[in-house]
């Protein structure tokens, strides 16, 4: 007898991506509509995106009522409001592996977005190519002079207007600035400290920048240095990284992940195995290290390896605290701070840790939103979906806008732009100032920027 919901701790079964069914769009489409069905019969995640209201919007339009009566050229419409946030495996859903039903609904979409990929069905695959190549990106925009060209047209109206209809990137939707001083080629060398390892934590540090902070906003990774300096950590930064593959991942471009897993493992294997803590900056690249890389690759002990030494700052930062070799030798109070989880933080069922690095540092309040914001990678900036984004993340604004905090963050800064976007767009943001919580942490110790 099938027992309905399950109380036993989820599991993940491996990818299967070079498995000749992988692909097989009868065996996608079947498996589908039975997963569609039990969404249909629950219907627990419809407050969490918009996958779940359009898939339900079908059935309740359809003539029968159930997943039967959609038309199956339906179901691609709901793959492409999935942006593989993972919150509905993680805390909505009652029929997850080990339960019988075998429910995995970001994996099977992320099935169907391979399928589409190779097939060539994406609908806007030009778009979609170009804006999850961001190291080619970033390489091409931090050219001495192009930079600047290209950040001028981010802001000119006429040219936004002109690229949503060529490009297909919403006019309104922020985009990041590029740096002229791209973190990777102007890091500055750590000091000479002693390595302390503790009982939780490695006594030193390689740092991944990722594309995103590497190429946008280098401060983000100069003010987690100084941290670390001040903390007598001592670092050093990955060479020759490339992009983690999240943003190809999400496309479903499953043999492009695996190009950029072939040239980032190998290094960060042998740091690793070398004794150091690997932090990254950006949730979502700490994620594909820590969960999909692994469930790609299930078979890779380099995999593995590197699985076991990534850490989110936060998380090795307050593990340090709890070894005792973090120091609390704050000079500035924060005031109030509403903090954004990001889906891809919460993923990693680390705990709050970015909450609990606030909250240490005197005469600070802070809010703490377990709400998606909506941007969700490169999805939020595409013409036919941001404004979709921004009603996902209204939740999020509104809370901010009620706290009236001095400051408002999110560990994805992506996310804590286009917070900043809604909070404008409902005059609700006051007087409130986006920073990076590891900007906050460094403000706090009162380390110059």
């Amino acid at each position: 007898m099938t027992r309905e919901g399950s109380l036993e701790a989820p599991t993940r079964h491996p990818i299967d991506w070079k498995s000749p069914e992988y692909l097989d769009e009868p065996k996608i489409v079947a498996e589908m509509e039975r997963i569609f069905d039990i969404c249909h019969g629950c219907r627990r995640c419809v407050s969490l995106c918009n996958t779940f209201p359009r898939l339900f919007d079908y059935v309740d339009e359809s003539d029968s009522g159930e997943v039967e009566g959609v038309p199956k050229e339906k179901y691609w419409d709901v793959v492409d409001q999935c942006y593989l946030c993972d919150m509905c495996y993680m805390v909505k859903c009652p029929y997850v592996p080990p339960h019988p039903w075998n429910v995995d609904f970001p994996h099977l979409m992320l099935r169907a977005k391979a399928y589409q990929f190779t097939a060539g069905t994406m609908k806007h695959p030009v778009r979609d190519r170009n804006l999850s190549s961001t190291d080619r990106n970033g390489k091409l925009a931090t050219i001495p002079v192009v930079v600047h060209m290209v950040n001028a047209a981010a802001k000119s109206k006429p040219l936004r207007e002109l690229g949503e209809k060529v490009a297909g990137v919403h006019k309104d939707a922020w985009v990041p600035e590029f740096s002229p001083r791209p973190f990777r080629n102007n890091a500055p060398e750590s000091k000479a400290h002693a390595v302390k390892n503790g009982d939780r934590t490695a006594g030193k540090v390689a740092l991944f920048s990722t594309c995103y902070v590497n190429y946008n906003e280098p401060g983000i990774a100069h003010d987690l240095t100084k941290i670390l300096d001040h903390n007598e950590i001592p670092y050093t930064i990955v060479a020759g990284e490339v992009c983690c593959g999240m943003p190809k991942f999400e496309q479903g471009d499953l043999e492009s992940v695996e190009k950029l897993k072939a040239r980032n493992i190998p290094k960060l294997a042998k740091l690793a195995r070398d004794g150091y803590a690997i932090l990254t900056p950006v949730p979502s690249c700490t994620l594909m290290f820590k969960q999909e890389l692994p469930l790609m690759f299930p078979d890779e002990d380099d995999v593995r390896v590197v699985r076991d030494a990534m850490n989110d700052p936060f998380e090795y930062l307050m593990a340090r605290r709890r070894d005792g070799l973090l120091k609390t030798d704050f000079k500035r109070p924060l005031g109030k701070v509403a903090y954004q989880v990001p889906c891809h933080t919460r993923v990693q069922k680390g705990g709050l840790k970015t909450q609990e690095a606030l909250e240490s540092v005197p005469d600070t309040q802070v809010l703490t939103i377990e709400r998606c914001s909506g941007h969700a990678g490169t999805w939020g900036v595409k013409a036919e979906f941001h404004e979709t984004a921004l009603k996902i993340g209204r939740p999020v604004f509104r809370q901010i806008g009620e706290f009236a905090p001095d400051f408002f963050a999110s560990d994805c800064q992506m996310a804590g732009h286009h917070i900043n976007e809604g909070l404008e767009r409902s005059d609700a943001k006051g007087n409130a100032e986006l920073r990076h919580p590891i900007t906050l942490l460094r403000m706090a110790y009162g380390l110059p920027d």
